[in-house]
C-alpha cells in the first residue's frame, strides 16, 4: 500500500480532459472542511518525469488551492493501478459507450418486434385483404381495421415507428 506524503501543488499537472469536470461549488464544499477538519483524504498522482500526473482528487487539489495551499497530502500510485485506469476511460468514452449499447438494444428490439409480427398467426380481421362474405359488402369497421394491420405491417420499419404509429392512432403499444 503506497505511503501518503506531501507534495509541492506546482508539481501537480491536471490532464485538461479532468478539468472539464470541474463543480466550482463542490471545490467551495471541500475547502470549507479542509478549513474545519484538514485533507482527511490524499488526492492520488502517478509519477511522469519531474512532475506528477493527477490520477484521483481535483476538486481536493483545488479546493487546497483556494486556500492558498503550497502543498496536498497526495498518494503515488502506479500507472497501471486501478485507479489510473479508471481516470483514462473518462466521461466521454463511457457516454459513447452507453451510446452503443443503447442502439444495440434498440436494434434487438426492432429485429425481435419484426420476428414477432413476422411469427404471429393472423387475426380474424386483421389479415391484409380483408374477407368477404358471399355478396355482403364488409362493414366500415372491418375494412378500417384490416387496412390499419396493413398500413403497420407494410408501413413501419422499426419498433419506433411503429410505436409513433400507435400513439398517433391513439392505441396502446
Amino acid at each position: 500500500m503506497p505511503k501518503a506524503e506531501s507534495l509541492s501543488i506546482d508539481k501537480i499537472r491536471v490532464p485538461t480532459k479532468s478539468r472539464k469536470t470541474l463543480d466550482p461549488g463542490l471545490v467551495q464544499k471541500i475547502a470549507e472542511s479542509i478549513l474545519e477538519i484538514g485533507q482527511q483524504v490524499p488526492i492520488s498522482v502517478r509519477p511522469e518525469d519531474d512532475q506528477f500526473v493527477l490520477v484521483d482528487g481535483l476538486h481536493r487539489l483545488e479546493a487546497c488551492k483556494a486556500l492558498g495551499e503550497m502543498s496536498v497530502i497526495a498518494v503515488a500510485v502506479a500507472p497501471e493501478s486501478p485507479q489510473h485506469r479508471k481516470l483514462l476511460s473518462d466521461s466521454t468514452e463511457l457516454e459513447a459507450e452507453r451510446n452503443k449499447m443503447a442502439r444495440l438494444k434498440q436494434l434487438r428490439l426492432e429485429r425481435e418486434a419484426a420476428a414477432a409480427v413476422a411469427a404471429a398467426p393472423a387475426k380474424p380481421g386483421f389479415n391484409r385483404q380483408p374477407e368477404r362474405s358471399t355478396g355482403a359488402k364488409p362493414t366500415a369497421s372491418s375494412t378500417r381495421t384490416a387496412r390499419t394491420a396493413a398500413t403497420l405491417v407494410q408501413g413501419t420499419k422499426t419498433l419506433s415507428q411503429w410505436i409513433a404509429q400507435q400513439k398517433s392512432d391513439g392505441g396502446r403499444y
